[in-house]
């Protein structure tokens, strides 16, 4: 909801004279908190029901977070805008622990994404991690009822919902590579509605698109969803997109990882670029594991 009204934000100040309206949804994603994304269908049970008021004329535009949204988009939508991304880092948040390296053997961490978990039992084998769904204010609620001792999650949504304070690191790439779009949003469109494509454009941001769209790109040649431990990470700088990326087994005990650098207007093909690396290296190992593997 704070993504759909920050969206309606920007389009009534760009639109001064057009009434902006929102229509809440639950979709399935929000409903279904016992279970992990990757057991349940993945990342498209959050913009299904969006879509579908899309078709049908209730709805003009949705707006999704980009690190949600499958990476193959489905016929008769497009994605008309990125916006400016927030900090895209992952957040570690605890009360009593300042960050992983303070943890001790024993600790219970929580996180959603198979990705995190890859990291962790990589980097932290002697941590126990444990599946954390529902939104935040039920996430940070099982943190404080001390049902874990540490829950890693997207610094984004803390920063967005003003709940940066319970951040007591953010992860620097090096320790925790982000997921493909990580930090921005995505403003999605019926693909023959020429009038509205052209008014949400106003919202996308030049090099935030370039990023996630490399990243993105690498995901989609990867065959990436909720199932594969997959990474992916762009920044620009000095005219030039620099990309890391890797794939692992949930497990953590094979990784593949990799770089690239190129023109921003190049982002798609760097990704794919750095996706056919990784398979060059025996990538098609790793995603043929199912997750567990």
């Amino acid at each position: 909801m704070w993504q759909a009204e920050h969206v309606q934000g920007r389009l009534a100040q760009l639109y001064p004279n057009t009434a902006v309206e929102i229509l809440g949804m639950t979709t399935r994603g929000d409903q279904i908190v016992d279970r992990p994304l990757s057991t349940i269908g993945g990342k498209g049970l959050f913009i299904k029901e969006l879509e579908v008021a899309m078709r049908e004329g209730r709805a003009d535009l949705a707006v999704h977070s980009m690190k949600d949204l499958p990476m193959e988009m489905p016929e008769g939508f497009v994605l008309a805008a990125i916006s400016a991304r927030e900090n895209p880092g992952d957040a570690f948040v605890a009360n009593r622990f300042a960050g992983l390296d303070e943890l001790p053997g024993d600790a219970v961490v929580g996180t959603s994404s198979l990705r995190r978990e890859a990291i962790l039992r990589a980097g932290y084998p002697q941590l126990r991690i444990r599946s954390l769904r529902g939104n935040l204010d039920t996430r940070l609620r099982k943190l404080d009822a001390g049902e874990f001792d540490a829950i890693i999650l997207a610094a984004a949504g803390l920063i967005r919902l003003g709940l940066a304070a319970r951040i007591r690191s953010v992860l620097a790439p090096e320790q925790s590579l982000p997921a493909p779009g990580q930090g921005a949003l995505g403003v999605e469109v019926c693909s023959g509605r020429a009038e509205m494509i052209q008014l949400a454009a106003a919202l996308n941001d030049p090099v935030s698109a370039h990023c996630v769209r490399a990243e993105r790109a690498f995901s989609r040649a990867l065959g990436g969803s909720c199932q594969i431990p997959l990474a992916a990470y762009a920044l620009v700088e000095n005219d030039r997109l620099w990309l890391r990326g890797f794939v692992a087994t949930q497990d953590g005990r094979q990784m593949l990882a990799g770089e690239l650098r190129g023109a921003p207007a190049d982002d798609e093909s760097i990704g794919r670029a750095l996706a056919q690396m990784l398979r060059d290296q025996g990538a098609d190992a790793i995603l043929e594991k199912p997750a567990g593997g």
